[in-house]
């Protein structure tokens, strides 16, 4: 009698241990909740329905590098799907190895953001993917008249641009090759752990990732990088609280003795407020996404959230919270779609494509 009371005891301390747990869990996924969003299947826009065969054009183009001057380089060379949407270098080799002053942002989920490029200059990705095409330094194609001229050289390419947009007369365009691109690139989107966490499984993240989300959250990480891309939604001044340029002194090398100061937006803007204020990053895939930062400066993920959190929120993280903050970033790592990995199948060019230039 006395062992079933014993037994009956502690499977009762047990149930209520286990419903504390619970019941902190579904605390935290209450506040998790207010500042993050589950990612949409598609990025949908409404001036540019996402189809099917929108979709496939669209992604043929990503990996074209006809679109190039050089026959070289394409999206992907830049925006490798492969390794997440980025090169993984500092800033990218475009036309005649030139490197581009920045460095290149993910593709995956970018669809989200409030606006394109790190300084904003493009509302969206129909228009961010309008710029590098024609970008001296990118892939140097001298005009949309040029780039038309080659895709209409293709047979192929003229069929699946009426396929892609069946109610216009003349639908191969530079506009419409930027919505392609663009459809495209509005499917690119990366779920995770952490998505089944933000959609009620409880167990999805494990004790550590959710210590670190709770930090996150209550150091003040999430003012910035909220929503369901985790950032991209907020312009940002880098260095709020210390300048970067001094937190980052450490990271300068022989190889690079000197940092240009980027001024941010107020290239765009030539508004004084906008000195050195960027567009926020998503932070999802960041374990992926190195080098970080604008100008591509560290590598270490965890230095990246330390220089962050001192000069955006003037604290010094503890190696404990560094260990749980980096640990729920990890677990943002999503799963790249399928059909973006699956490489197409280009149309041949024909006797009248232009030939590339160097």
């Amino acid at each position: 009698m006395k062992k079933a009371l014993v037994v009956g005891v502690l499977s009762l301390g047990s149930a209520l241990l286990m419903s504390a747990g619970k019941s902190e869990d579904a605390k935290l996924l209450e506040e998790a909740r207010k500042y993050f969003k589950p990612l949409p299947e598609v990025a949908q826009s409404k001036t540019n329905p996402v189809t099917p065969e929108k979709v496939e054009l669209g992604k043929m183009l990503y990996y074209d590098p006809r679109l190039s001057k050089s026959g070289l380089i394409s999206c992907n060379t830049c925006h490798n799907l492969a390794t997440y949407g980025v090169d993984n270098l500092p800033t990218s080799v475009g036309h005649r190895w030139q490197l581009g002053p920045r460095n290149a942002p993910t593709t995956l989920n970018a669809a989200l953001h409030v606006a394109q490029f790190w300084d904003g200059r493009a509302k969206d990705v129909e228009e961010q993917a309008k710029g590098p095409i024609l970008n001296p330094i990118e892939m140097a194609m001298d005009s949309p008249e040029e780039v038309i001229k080659r895709l209409r050289s293709i047979p192929q390419y003229v069929e699946l641009f009426k396929k892609a947009f069946p109610n216009e007369k003349d639908p191969l365009t530079y506009d419409n090759v930027a919505k392609a691109i663009a459809a495209f690139e509005r499917t690119l989107m990366t779920p995770s752990r952490f998505d089944k966490f933000l959609k009620g499984d409880l167990n999805a993240l494990t004790k550590k990732e959710k210590e670190g989300l709770k930090l996150f959250m209550q150091i003040g990480c999430a003012s910035c990088h909220n929503g369901p891309a985790l950032g991209g939604t907020t312009f940002q001044r880098f260095g709020i609280v210390e300048a970067y340029w001094n937190a980052t002194r450490e990271y300068v090398t022989l190889d690079k003795p000197t940092m240009p100061m980027d001024v941010g937006r107020f290239a765009v803007t030539h508004k004084e407020e906008d000195l050195y204020v960027f567009k926020v990053p998503s932070l999802r895939n960041i374990s992926r996404t190195y080098p970080y930062f604008h100008d591509g400066s560290v590598w270490n993920l965890e230095d990246a959230v330390q220089i962050m959190a001192k000069v955006q929120l003037g604290k010094k993280l503890s190696k404990d919270q560094l260990d749980k903050i980096v640990a729920f970033l990890k677990a943002l790592d999503g799963e790249i779609p399928k059909h973006a990995l699956e490489l197409p199948v280009l149309p041949p060019s024909s006797p009248a494509t232009p030939k590339p230039q160097r």
